[in-house]
C-alpha cells in the first residue's frame, strides 16, 4: 500500500492528530472496503480491529426483544471500534455498514500500543467518545419526545452530513430499523416529509431537496450534538 499522506485523508479524526500520533498509526494502517451489511463488529466478541471511515456509514446496533434499533451512525467524522478506547474488547453492540465506503483499519492491539504511548493520541479520542456520547443521548431525547417525521428528518441529515451530498443510498429497512418502527410508519413518515416538499423519495434512496426545512422539521432534536463535535474538532 503507498505511504499514507495525513492531508489526504477524510478522516477527521486522523487529520486532527499531531503529525507524531498520525505516524505512530500510520504504518498499521490498511485501506478495507466496507460493504452494505457488513457486520465489522459483533456483539459480545472480542473487536479485532478498529476502522477510521473515509467514506459510507457504519450503524450501532442494539438487538432487542422487539428487533433492531439503531443507537448511533458513524461516518469520516468517527471511528468505529470505541471500546478500545475504553480498556474493554468488546460490546453488547453491532456495528453494521450502512452505505458502502471504505475505511482505514488498525488491529486493536496496535491502537491500544499506540494510544498507551501518546496521552496526546488518546486526549483525541477520547474527544470523541465525549462526541459519541452525546449523539447517542440525544437519540434516546430524540425517541422519547418526537414523532416518527422528526426522528426521521433528524436522521436524514446525520446522513448527509456523513456522506457530503443530497442523494442519500437509504432502504426502507434500514430506516425502519433506525427508528425502531415497522415498515409502514415509514412509508407514512416519508410520504410526509415528501408532501411538504423537503425530500424526494426513490427506490433505495432518498434526495434531500430543502436542508433547511429539514432542520425545522426536526428541530432541537438535531443540533446539540452536532455542535458538540464542531466544538471539539471544528477548525480553528
Amino acid at each position: 500500500m503507498p505511504q499514507l499522506r495525513q492531508s489526504a485523508l477524510r478522516n477527521r479524526l486522523l487529520a486532527a492528530l499531531t503529525a507524531e500520533d498520525f505516524a505512530r498509526l500510520a504504518p498499521h494502517l490498511a485501506e478495507t472496503p466496507m460493504t452494505i451489511r457488513e457486520c465489522v463488529i459483533t456483539s459480545d466478541q472480542p473487536i479485532a480491529h478498529a476502522y477510521f471511515l473515509e467514506d459510507g456509514l457504519v450503524s450501532l446496533i442494539a438487538d432487542t426483544r422487539e428487533g433492531r434499533v439503531e443507537i448511533g451512525l458513524v461516518g469520516r467524522e468517527g471511528m468505529i471500534g470505541v471500546p478500545l478506547l475504553l480498556g474493554t474488547d468488546r460490546t453488547p453492540h453491532n456495528a453494521m455498514v450502512q452505505a458502502d465506503g471504505t475505511a482505514l483499519r488498525i488491529a486493536a492491539a496496535e491502537l491500544c500500543a499506540a494510544l498507551d504511548a501518546s496521552a496526546a493520541l488518546r486526549g483525541v479520542l477520547g474527544r470523541y467518545v465525549q462526541t459519541l456520547i452525546v449523539q447517542v443521548g440525544q437519540t434516546v431525547y430524540a425517541n422519547a419526545d418526537y414523532n416518527i417525521e422528526a426522528r426521521l428528518a433528524r436522521w436524514i441529515l446525520m446522513t448527509q452530513d456523513r456522506l457530503g451530498r443530497d442523494e442519500l443510498p437509504i432502504t426502507h429497512d434500514f430506516m425502519a430499523m433506525m427508528l425502531g418502527v415497522r415498515r409502514p410508519g415509514v412509508t407514512t413518515a416519508l410520504h410526509i416529509l415528501e408532501g411538504t416538499r423537503l425530500i424526494q423519495a426513490k427506490r433505495g434512496r432518498v434526495i434531500v431537496l430543502d436542508r433547511a426545512g429539514l432542520m425545522d422539521f426536526a428541530s432541537d432534536s438535531y443540533g446539540p450534538a452536532e455542535a458538540e463535535y464542531e466544538r471539539l474538532f471544528g477548525e480553528g
